[in-house]
């Protein structure tokens, strides 16, 4: 290889690691994830199913598996509690709870952003409670993070609408 050969595949190569290195922070997610090449591919309509998946934990009455939706470190800033919810037994007691009215949600309005192994679900949703007849219409931000087996929510914020929808 001569000398001009060397130096130009050097260059070649520092343009490379320039060029990869800051398409890699742009493509990072927020908190530092992997690179864009080793990023889990997402569509809106995947992300939106995880509503679905939560809910229809929901249906089945079992705080437990409602709660399995969570990534180990999340938060829980629930509708009807004022209390911050950070572990997985805090969740539990807070659905344990929730779930006694039956509720059952459904997407009234959302907006999906994605990206490297993370997902916002944003919108407002309405449940409805069997045991009750009641009918809550709230705000809500489900933020997930893929966590290389599955999208876990890693903060899900809903508060009732101020007035009447």
């Amino acid at each position: 290889m001569t000398k001009s050969m060397t130096k130009t595949m050097a260059a070649a190569l520092a343009a490379c690691a320039v060029l990869g290195g800051c398409a890699t922070q742009a493509d990072r997610a927020p908190g530092g994830t992997a690179a864009a090449a080793a990023c889990k591919p997402v569509s809106e309509p995947e992300i939106a199913a995880l509503f679905d998946r939560w809910n229809a934990s929901l249906q089945t009455g079992d705080a437990h598996k409602v709660v399995a939706n969570y990534a180990q470190k999340s938060i829980l800033l629930p509708t009807v509690s004022n209390q911050p919810r950070l572990t997985p037994g805090e969740k539990e007691a807070y659905f344990h709870h929730f779930l006694e009215d039956g509720p059952s949600g459904h997407i009234d309005m959302r907006s999906i952003e994605t990206g490297c192994d993370w997902a916002v679900d944003s919108g407002l949703y309405t449940f409805h409670f069997a045991k009750t007849g009641a009918t809550v219409h709230a705000r809500y931000t489900y933020t997930y993070r893929w966590d290389g087996a599955q999208w876990l929510i890693t903060s899900h914020h809903s508060s009732a609408m101020p007035g009447k929808p």
